[in-house]
Formats: structure tokens, sequence, C-alpha cells
């Protein structure tokens, strides 16, 4: 099995493991596309190297907020409670979105191992996105 066929078979199985729980959508560059608590998300399988196939995830978690020290200190008090990910905010003029980014190793994870990571790092998500909405 060639690289690029260990990639395309992560990618279809984690598609159907946030199925599961989410409408995913498969974009045309092969990024799995999701709401999850409000957060838009994007999803990748990605080889390193051989045998070293990760998970992206990119999730904006809140988009066109003021930007203020307000925000960095909420972004700042997120960081060190998440478990998974690290979160930036991305200022544009005076308005700012906040984006949670975390990449994982999912070679030789089985299904419901899968299900577990993903599982825990989407609810992070959802708490780190508590408080940066109105």
């Amino acid at each position: 099995m060639t690289e690029h066929d260990v990639v395309a078979a992560l990618q279809d199985r984690t598609r159907v493991i946030l199925g599961q729980f989410a409408d995913v959508t498969v974009a045309d560059d092969g990024s799995l596309g999701f709401t999850y608590a409000g957060a838009l998300c994007s999803l990748r399988a990605v080889a390193l190297g051989p045998g070293l196939e990760v998970l992206a995830l990119t999730s904006v978690l809140a988009w066109d907020r003021p930007s203020s020290g307000g925000l960095r200190a909420k972004v700042a008090a997120r960081n060190a409670e998440s478990q998974f990910g690290s979160i930036s905010v991305v200022g544009h003029g005076s308005q700012a979105d906040v984006i949670l980014r975390y990449t994982f190793p999912a070679t030789g994870l089985d299904d419901e191992p899968l299900m577990t990571m993903l599982v825990l790092v989407l609810s992070g998500v959802e708490k780190a996105r508590v408080g940066l909405v109105p």
C-alpha cells in the first residue's frame, strides 16, 4: 500500500467516524469540513513521513470579534486550560478570529481509539469556544 493510499484510507475512516456526530462534507482538496458545537472545523489526514500519518484539525472558534485585550486574555486562559491544541487570535483590522489548531499522530489507531481521540479533541473545541461568542 502506498503512502497516498494509507492517507486516503485514514481520511475515509475519519470521515465515517465523524459522520456519527457531525454532518461532514468533503472539499475539492479532500479535507473534511464540519461544524461542531458552533465552531467551523476542517480536518485532513497528512503523511509526515513513512509510517507517520497525522490528523490536522483547524477549528474557527469565533470570527469577526472585536480585537481587544479582553479577547486576548480569554484566549490566553483557554490555552492554559487546553489539553489538545493551541488557540490563537488572528487579527484583521479592528476584528479578529479565534482559531484552534491541533495535529495528532493517527498511525496504527483502530476505529475505537481514533473515535476517542476525535471526541476528546472536539470536546476541547466546544469548551474553548465558551465565552468567545455572544
